[in-house]
This record gives C-alpha cells, structure tokens and sequence, in this order.
C-alpha cells in the first residue's frame, strides 16, 4: 500500500500529486508540472492549479472527518490565479482549515512556485457524508 495519501484518489495520482505532510492543521504537497499538465507558453493550466489545491483540502478535509462519517465531497471552491508556473519547475502547496464543523469544513490552499511566487489562493468547501 502507498505512503502517499493522493495515490487513493485515482486522478490526483494520475497528476502526480504527492503529499508530503498531512495532519489535522496542515497538508501540503508538490506537483511537477509536466507537458501536459500545461496550456500555452508552457504555463500551468489553471484547471491542474484547481485539481491540485482540491486535493490538498480533500486529504485535510477527511483527517478532520466527525466520527461516524463515510467521507468528503468538495462542494464549492474559488480560485485567485496570481501568477504563472512554468513545465518542467515544481508547486508546492498548503492547505489550512479556515474552521471545521460537523457537517462542512472551508479551507484555504496556497499554491505557490518553488522560490515562494504565489500562483494561487484557493477557498473551498467540503461536504462531511
């Protein structure tokens, strides 16, 4: 079995999401953006920025899951682009609980270049099923 929490979503490790600290009060992870994880000009392509942050909050979302519940959904998330990310450099991104209740959890994600540019600021929110 794997070590790394995004290989149980099947598109995020299609991805080649990786997460490198999961816990109640912060994920974070990287991405290597690859040929086709980009639009043009070798940019990032801000649908791969939204899957990526989406997976951030989704692993902190169920490490924050009620006891009882079967697991989380994304129902709601916006998305700040910032700045450009090129193929070939890697993303590192933060995901932070803004507050987590019973039945729905926000959080925010930071996305940002491996010398700290931010790309992306992400807020969304999650359904407890």
């Amino acid at each position: 079995m794997s070590t790394n929490p995004a290989d149980t979503m099947p598109f995020s490790k299609l991805m080649g999401v990786t997460i490198t600290d999961a816990s109640d009060e912060i994920v974070t992870g990287n991405l290597t953006i690859r040929d086709d994880l980009c639009t043009t000009g070798r940019i990032m392509h801000g649908g791969a920025i939204m899957a990526f942050a989406d997976a951030l909050a989704a692993v902190g979302a169920f490490l924050t899951l009620p006891e009882g519940a079967s697991g989380t959904t994304t129902i709601e998330s916006k998305t700040n682009f910032l700045g450009a990310a090129m193929q070939g450099s890697t993303v590192i991104g933060s995901a932070e609980p803004v507050k987590v209740g019973s039945r729905l959890s926000v959080w925010q994600t930071e996305i940002r270049t491996e010398d700290g540019k931010l790309v992306a600021l992400v807020t969304q929110t999650q359904l407890v099923v």
